[in-house]
């Protein structure tokens, strides 16, 4: 299979358990790691045989920067449903979402929860395991 990575996407959110986050709102940064089949794309160089990353980044952007939620793990798992749900010719997409400055007082590069998710023979969403 093979992969489309999106790296440190960087949005604009009002997520969090705290008031001041849902009021103040924060940046999120957003890793995607796509599983599909690239084969044709590969031979004709035509964008209509392939995800279009620009409008995918539009599309989590819309979700990110769209009605918060209070966990990352809810964020990430919204993108990941509706990655799926929308672009068909994805298998798999592992979704990183990263809180850089949570609003509490401790010292570190921020908070990251990553998930995968795949369609399974009946087509619903399911979580697959993260091997390191």
């Amino acid at each position: 299979m093979d992969r489309m990575i999106l790296r440190r996407m960087v949005f604009f959110g009002y997520h969090g358990v705290y008031p001041e986050e849902n009021r103040l709102g924060q940046k999120f940064y957003v890793d995607l790691d796509l599983r599909l089949d690239l084969t044709r794309a590969g031979r004709t160089d035509d964008v209509d045989d392939t995800v279009n990353y620009a409008e995918l980044h539009a599309f989590v952007k819309g979700i990110v920067e769209g009605p918060p939620v209070k966990l990352i793990e809810a964020l990430a798992e919204k993108i990941a449903s509706a990655i799926l749900g929308t672009y068909t010719n994805i298998i798999e997409a592992a979704v990183a979402v990263t809180k850089p400055n949570p609003p509490f007082d401790i010292t570190f590069d921020g908070v990251t929860v990553e998930i995968r998710r795949s369609r399974d023979g009946e087509g619903r969403v399911v979580p697959v395991p993260i091997k390191d």
